[in-house]
C-alpha cells in the first residue's frame, strides 16, 4: 500500500456506499485523483466541510491495487467564503472545476494546470472582480495551454489580417470578411479578446461587464466546448434558471 500527501483542489462529488462519497481530486503532483471519503454523509463526519467543490485542501490518500484511494486526513487550505455567497461565482467556479476536470488526465502530473485552477479560483474570491469574464478568460488560457488557442490575429481561413468580423469555433479562430461565417464579432469584442491573451487580463476583470463582455464569454465557451466535443453541463443548466 502507498500513499500521497499534498496540495488538491476539489473537483467534485458524488455518493458511494451509504455513508461515503467518491471525491475526484485535481492534485498538484499527481494529476487526477479518485478517493474515498468514508464517513463524509454522516452528520459528525471527521472530514466537516472540508472537502466541498472548489475547496483547496492538503490531504493524505491511501492507495492500494485499486485505483481508489482512501482519505485519511484532509486540512482546508481555502474555502473561497466569497465565492460561495455569490451565486454567479459559484456557478463560474463549477464552470472552471467542469472543464479543469475533462483536461486533466488520472494520475498524470500537470502543475501548470493545477496553478492556473487555484489562480481562477483567487480571482473569483476576489470581490472587485467582473466575474462574467473569469471563466471565459480561463477557458481560453486552457485553450492556449492545451495548444489550441485561438488565431485572433489572422483570419483562420485565409491568413488575412483586417478586417476580422467573425469568430468559428470549429476552425479555431477569427474570420475576415471574404471568409466570413460562425458568429460575428464586434471590433470591441475583438480587442477584449486580444487584451485577455496578451496579457491584459487583470485589466479587463477589473472593468464593469459591456455587450463586448458578452460576446467574448459566449464565443470563450463556444471554443472551449468545441475542443472538449461535448457540452459544459453547468453553464447549459444555469442559462435555464
Amino acid at each position: 500500500m502507498s500513499h500521497l500527501s499534498e496540495e488538491a483542489i476539489v473537483l467534485r462529488t458524488y455518493p458511494f456506499a451509504e455513508a461515503d462519497r467518491i471525491v475526484v481530486l485535481l492534485t498538484k503532483n499527481s494529476g487526477k485523483v479518485r478517493a474515498i471519503a468514508k464517513g463524509i454523509r454522516r452528520p459528525k463526519s471527521k472530514f466537516g466541510g472540508r472537502l466541498e467543490l472548489g475547496s483547496r485542501v492538503h490531504l493524505v490518500v491511501w492507495r492500494g491495487r485499486s485505483d481508489l484511494g482512501v482519505i485519511s486526513q484532509v486540512q482546508l487550505l481555502d474555502g473561497y467564503s466569497v465565492i460561495r455567497s455569490d451565486l454567479d461565482r459559484i456557478t463560474s467556479t463549477m464552470a472552471v472545476l467542469e472543464v479543469a476536470d475533462q483536461l486533466i488526465q488520472d494520475d498524470h502530473e500537470d502543475q501548470a494546470l493545477f496553478s492556473m485552477v487555484g489562480n481562477v479560483l483567487s480571482t473569483l474570491n476576489d470581490p472587485l472582480m467582473n466575474v462574467e469574464l473569469i471563466a471565459p478568460a480561463f477557458f481560453l488560457k486552457a485553450l492556449v495551454a492545451d495548444g489550441a488557442g485561438p488565431v485572433v490575429d489572422q483570419c483562420v481561413s485565409c491568413g488575412a489580417n483586417e478586417p476580422l468580423v467573425a469568430f468559428a469555433a470549429r476552425e479555431g479562430g477569427m474570420l475576415c470578411a471574404t471568409c466570413r461565417r460562425g458568429r460575428p464579432v464586434s471590433p470591441q469584442a475583438l480587442t477584449l479578446l486580444r487584451r485577455i491573451l496578451t496579457g491584459g487580463l487583470r485589466g479587463v476583470l477589473l472593468e464593469p461587464s459591456n455587450s463586448a463582455a458578452t460576446e467574448v464569454a459566449t464565443l470563450a465557451t463556444e471554443a472551449i466546448e468545441q475542443h472538449l466535443d461535448r457540452r459544459l453541463k453547468t453553464l447549459r443548466s444555469a442559462a435555464t434558471w
